[in-house]
């Protein structure tokens, strides 16, 4: 899977590396410039093309709701999270009207930034794959299926934290064509045991199908795809 690029707008430098801190924990994701301005901001979004802006509202020269229709009419495909003190009605109704994917309210706490995060990469995996566009599809995209997950991890087994769970299935959904749990191990950066346990979680809640594979000497090889 292609690494996501990101791009942090913040005027406060100590929060941006704080926001930097986070998003580097996430093996999907490269920063690949911070901002401290809006006219920064503009001319970095510009320069280094990224997938996902995090924008701040309060900037020493222009407002970031300001920076929105000018990011949308240049730069239409740049996804937006606003992270922000700001809680005016007004600035709200800004981000939704222009496309801002999430909006959350200073302080961040680490887990919501987190969850997240971990939303936009499986959105992002799912719009870069190769899957039939069906109501599955677009019921991914647009958000049912992470109200059921959410749902669902409340009540999630010993030994599958939900962040890793998140990982796994956006491999799943990017390969298409069927992993091993070695194959998925090297994906995410983790054991093959771990990634058997996690494959094996996902077939027993048939968010994963397995099959038997049998490779080119006879040996039989346990493969998982994405329901």
């Amino acid at each position: 899977m292609n690494r996501i690029k990101a791009v942090i707008a913040e005027d406060d430098f100590r929060i941006a590396d704080i926001h930097e801190k986070y998003l580097s924990t996430f093996d999907e994701i490269d920063v690949v410039g911070k901002a401290l301005n809006g006219e920064q901001t503009l001319e970095l979004i510009k320069i280094k093309q990224p997938d996902l802006l995090i924008l701040d509202v309060f900037f020493p020269d222009m407002m970031g709701t300001d920076l929105l229709p000018l990011i949308r009419n240049d730069f239409p495909k740049v996804d937006i999270i606003m992270i922000t003190a700001a809680t005016d009605k007004e600035f709200i109704e800004a981000a939704l009207n222009y496309g801002v994917i999430h909006y959350l309210i200073k302080p961040v706490n680490r887990g919501r930034f987190d969850e997240v995060i971990s939303e936009y990469i499986k959105r992002h995996a799912i719009l870069m794959s190769n899957q039939e566009i069906n109501q599955t599809y677009v019921d991914l995209l647009f958000g049912k299926n992470f109200d059921q997950k959410m749902k669902k991890n409340s009540g999630l087994p010993k030994g599958i934290d939900e962040i890793t769970l998140e990982k796994v299935q956006s491999v799943l959904l990017t390969k298409r064509m069927g992993l091993s749990a070695e194959e998925v191990a090297k994906e995410i950066g983790a054991s093959r045991i771990t990634a058997r346990r996690y494959l094996e979680y996902l077939s027993s809640i048939n968010e994963a199908k397995a099959e038997v594979v049998y490779g080119i000497v006879g040996r039989p090889e346990r493969k998982y795809y994405p329901v």
